[in-house]
């Protein structure tokens, strides 16, 4: 079967391996690839943020956890295997286990930042899409189309698939489709432990987390609704309050390298369905990482000849 891509993204060069190990003929077609798309300002640490429905996303995201984690030997696909902390305002010793920790293992444990706060403990794999996404482009057959998609009706194939993150709100007009800002400090290792991720969560009004790559560490963050159609700009507000939770948390953080900025696709539900030829595979907020890989496979068995369409 001949498929087209539109979107070269974490979830459409994912959907398109799956596609590819399932024997299809795959075309991609993007505006942007590389460090020019939204997945490559992603901290990338497997954590469901913003995104749902929670039962679903549970799935995809521990079947995502399973995929990276067989990748990880692979130094060249930028996985490492790191220790997460969520911290949160729940009291004692046993409070529910969050919903997104359905199908993995977790502890209650202090964090290990100033306080030793009880925190979620669990494993957590951190990608860093610089190298990540080439390695994956690098093993498909098909390569990426640059050029501007105006109708996924139009595009070529027995199948077209929508991978297009933001992209999707004009292409599939998605009103529900919503930007989220998002803005991260990027900073020199310093002396924290580069083995361990740490969220904050206790105000989500303003939330932290420090996410370690094996040569930087990933400071956010926030995620701020934004207007359709403008483009980010940079807050500096927003980082001097990122780098003073860091310091108030104890972290020892190196100095400051860059700032980036982007907009999340966020739904508040994945919408992953088949609606005659056209398969949409997009929504996935804060979580594209996260949920790569579980959304591709499903994108890929609604392709298969006999099914439904809705």
């Amino acid at each position: 079967m001949q498929i087209t891509i539109v979107g070269a993204g974490v979830i459409g060069l994912t959907t398109a391996y799956a596609l590819e190990q399932r024997g299809h003929d795959v075309r991609i077609v993007a505006t942007a690839t590389g460090v020019t798309t939204t997945s490559d300002i992603a901290g990338a640490v497997w954590f469901p943020y913003r995104a749902g429905p929670p039962d679903k996303v549970a799935v995809w995201a521990a079947r995502t956890r399973r995929w990276l984690e067989a990748l990880a030997p692979d130094r060249d696909a930028g996985i490492d295997l790191l220790t997460g902390y969520e911290i949160t305002n729940d009291e004692g010793m046993a409070p529910p286990t969050p919903w997104w920790a359905a199908a993995i293992d977790v502890t209650r444990a202090p964090a290990p930042v100033t306080g030793s706060p009880l925190a979620w403990k669990f494993a957590a794999p951190r990608v860093e899409p610089a190298r990540f996404l080439p390695w994956l482009a690098a093993r498909l057959r098909a390569k990426v189309e640059l050029r501007t998609v105006a109708s996924l009706d139009s595009e070529p194939g027995d199948l077209v698939i929508n991978c297009a993150g933001l992209g999707a709100r004009a292409l599939a007009s998605d009103d529900l489709l919503m930007p989220l800002f998002g803005q991260i400090v990027l900073t020199a290792p310093g002396a924290v432990d580069l083995s361990v991720t740490v969220t904050d969560h206790r105000d989500p009004d303003t939330i932290f987390y420090v996410i370690p790559r094996r040569t930087e560490l990933v400071l956010g963050g926030i995620s701020r609704p934004w207007p359709p159609g403008l483009p980010p700009d940079r807050d500096p507000d927003v980082s001097r309050r990122i780098l003073a939770q860091a310091a108030a948390l104890g972290l020892p953080v190196g100095e400051v390298l860059r700032e980036r900025v982007g907009l999340r696709p966020y739904r508040l539900e994945v919408r992953l369905e088949r609606t005659g030829r056209i398969v949409h595979n997009y929504g996935h907020g804060g979580a594209g990482f996260t949920l790569c890989w579980g959304c591709a496979e499903d994108a890929a068995a609604l392709c298969e000849p006999g099914t439904v369409s809705t």
